[in-house]
C-alpha cells in the first residue's frame, strides 16, 4: 500500500470517528473533544499533535483506537499560544493508558517550556485497568507536571465529564477548576463505593456535581448550565492572566468607567454600623465598566475575590462582603483568600483589599475545626506576597482581622481608609465592656451610659484619624476620590523591587 493511499484512509477513517462521536456525545446533550477545542480556540488556529497514536495495549484486535482516547495540540485564545488536551470519552471511556498519558504529559511539558497556559477539558472513565500499573504511571508524570508548572504558567481544568479516583488530584493542583452542572462530576470514590463502605444512598450529583463543589467543597471556582460557556469562560479568565511568571500581566486600552457614581461612594456606607452593605457595588464603582470576574463567587461568600481592570491593567482584588456573615473570617474564607493572593503574587498581578472585617469567626466548631491553622494561611500568603499591595478600609478594622487583611505591618505597600472607617483591637460595644466594666456596673441608666461609652471609644480609639496620627495607615481618603488614589498608588508601585533570603521555600501552615 502506498504512503498516499495510507494518509487517504487515516484521514477517512478520523472523520468517520469523529461522526461516530457527534452521534454519540450529542444524545448526551456534550460536545465531542475536537469540538470543544474549537469552541476554546481562535478559528482554525488550532494545532493537533500526535493525532494517530495507538494503545500501548489494544482492547480488541478490530478495535482501531487513534489517537487513544485524547486530543493534544495548540492553539490561539485571542492571538496568544495556549496548549489544551480534550479527553474523548468516545474511545474507551476517555480512559487514560499510557499513550493517552504521555499525550497530555507531552503538551504540558511544551507548555511550560514554551511559557504558555496548559487547558485541560476533562472527560475520562479514569485509569484505564487493561494497562494496569503503566496508566498509573502515566498519572504519576502528569501529577508531577502540574506541580512543576505551578507558579510558572497558569494551569486550567475544566470537568466535562466524570473525574474519579486518583484522577482529580490533577485539576486539583491547578490554578482552576471550572464544572457544569448537569454533566460534570467530581468524586474520589463513587457513590458505589460510598454505599457498599458506608451504606449511604447518595447520588452523582449529590455526591461530587458541579453544584457540591462550587457551593460546598469550594474545588470547583466556576460553575455553568452547559459545556459552551464552561469553555468560553477559560478564554475569558485568560484575556485577565499574563502567559507566565516573567510575562506582563495583559493591559487594554479600552479604559471607561462609572464617573458619575463616584460620589455615590460618600454615601454607600451607612450610618448604622451593624447595617450591611454590598461591597460588590463599591468594586464595580471604582474598577473599569464590566470588567469585574469574581472567582468562586458560590463558595464562602463573606470574602470576595476576583480579578478587575484598573485603568486597563489587570488586578487582583480581595474584600470582605459585609452581605454575608458580617464580612467575618472563618475558616473557608480564609483558604479561598489564601489560595487567590498566592496566585496573584505568582504571576505578578498587584492586589487591592476592600477591608470591612469585625473579626474571625468565634465558636467552638471553627476552633476545633481549625481557624488557627487555616486564618494563619491567609496571614501567611500576605506576608509572603511580594506584589504591590493597597488596601482600603471602607468601615470596620478590628484585632487581628485588621493586621491579617495586608495591614502596613505585614508588608502591604498603601493603606488608606475612608472617613467611615473603624481600626481598634476590637469593635466599641465589646471594648466598653472591658476598658468600662466597672463604670457600667454602677451606672444608674446602663443603657444611655453605654450608648456614652461607645461614642467617646469611636471618637478617641477607633476613628481614622487617629489610626492616621499613629501611622497605621497613611491617609484618610474621601470615597469619591478613591479610584484616582488606586490608580496613582499602584503606578508609583509599577517598579516594586524585593529581594528574599536564600531558602529553600517557607513552610506554610496547610
Amino acid at each position: 500500500m502506498n504512503k498516499r493511499k495510507i494518509f487517504e484512509q487515516r484521514r477517512q477513517f478520523l472523520q468517520e470517528m469523529e461522526e461516530i462521536a457527534v452521534q454519540k456525545q450529542h444524545a448526551k446533550l456534550k460536545l465531542t473533544a475536537r469540538e470543544r477545542l474549537n469552541v476554546l480556540f481562535d478559528e482554525g488556529s488550532f494545532f493537533e499533535l500526535n493525532t494517530f497514536v495507538e494503545p500501548a495495549k489494544a482492547i480488541k484486535k478490530t478495535q482501531n483506537a487513534f489517537g487513544d482516547g485524547v486530543v493534544v495540540g495548540r492553539g490561539l485564545i485571542q492571538g496568544r499560544s495556549v496548549f489544551a488536551y480534550a479527553q474523548d470519552f468516545t474511545v474507551m471511556g476517555g480512559s487514560l493508558g499510557f499513550a493517552h498519558g504521555m499525550k497530555i504529559a507531552k503538551v504540558q511539558e511544551m507548555a511550560l517550556k514554551f511559557g504558555s497556559p496548559c487547558v485541560g477539558l476533562i472527560d475520562s472513565g479514569g485509569a484505564r485497568i487493561q494497562e494496569g500499573i503503566s496508566s498509573l504511571s502515566a498519572y504519576a508524570r502528569i501529577f508531577r507536571n502540574n506541580v512543576r508548572s505551578s507558579g510558572i504558567i497558569p494551569q486550567i481544568s475544566v470537568i466535562l465529564g466524570p473525574s474519579a479516583g486518583g484522577a482529580v488530584y490533577s485539576p486539583a493542583i491547578t490554578d482552576f477548576v471550572i464544572m457544569t452542572n448537569k454533566t460534570s462530576y467530581m468524586f474520589v470514590t463513587g457513590p458505589n463505593v460510598v454505599k457498599e463502605v458506608l451504606n449511604q444512598d447518595i447520588s452523582m450529583d449529590e455526591l461530587g456535581g458541579g453544584n457540591i463543589h462550587a457551593e460546598k467543597s469550594g474545588v470547583a471556582h466556576f460553575v455553568f448550565e452547559d459545556e459552551e460557556h464552561a469553555i468560553i469562560q477559560v478564554r475569558k479568565l485568560l484575556a485577565y492572566l499574563p502567559l507566565n511568571n516573567f510575562d506582563p500581566v495583559p493591559v487594554s486600552m479600552d479604559v471607561n468607567f462609572n464617573e458619575e457614581r463616584q460620589e455615590y461612594l460618600n454615601k454607600i456606607v451607612p450610618d448604622d454600623p451593624n447595617r450591611p452593605y454590598d461591597m460588590k457595588e463599591i468594586i464595580n464603582i471604582l474598577v473599569d465598566n464590566n470588567t469585574f470576574l469574581e472567582i468562586h463567587e458560590k463558595f464562602a461568600q463573606n470574602i470576595i475575590v476576583g480579578f478587575a481592570r484598573l485603568d486597563g491593567k489587570t488586578i487582583g482584588i480581595v474584600a470582605n462582603q459585609p452581605k454575608v456573615i458580617a464580612g467575618t473570617l472563618d475558616i473557608n474564607a480564609s483558604i479561598k483568600g489564601a489560595r487567590f493572593v498566592r496566585f496573584c503574587d505568582s504571576f505578578n498581578i498587584p492586589i487591592l483589599v476592600l477591608e470591612d472585617v469585625p473579626g474571625f469567626m468565634p465558636g467552638a466548631e471553627q476552633e476545633h475545626t481549625g481557624i488557627i491553622r487555616n486564618g494563619a494561611k491567609l496571614l501567611y500568603a500576605f506576608c509572603e506576597a511580594t506584589v504591590p499591595r493597597v488596601t482600603v478600609i471602607t468601615r470596620k478594622a478590628y484585632g487581628g482581622a485588621f493586621i491579617v487583611m495586608n495591614s502596613l505591618g505585614i508588608g502591604g505597600d498603601f493603606n488608606f481608609a475612608w472617613p467611615t472607617a473603624e481600626i481598634a483591637v476590637m469593635g466599641p460595644s465589646g471594648a466598653i465592656k472591658i476598658v468600662n466594666k466597672t463604670e457600667l456596673a454602677t451606672a444608674v441608666d446602663r443603657e444611655s451610659a453605654e450608648k456614652e461609652l461607645v461614642e467617646k471609644y469611636i471618637d478617641e480609639i477607633a476613628n481614622p484619624f487617629k489610626a492616621e496620627e499613629l501611622g497605621m495607615i497613611d491617609d484618610v481618603i474621601k470615597p469619591s476620590k478613591t479610584r484616582q488614589v488606586l490608580i496613582t498608588a499602584f503606578d508609583i508601585l509599577a517598579n516594586k523591587q524585593y529581594s528574599h533570603p536564600e531558602r529553600k521555600h517557607g513552610n506554610i501552615p496547610l
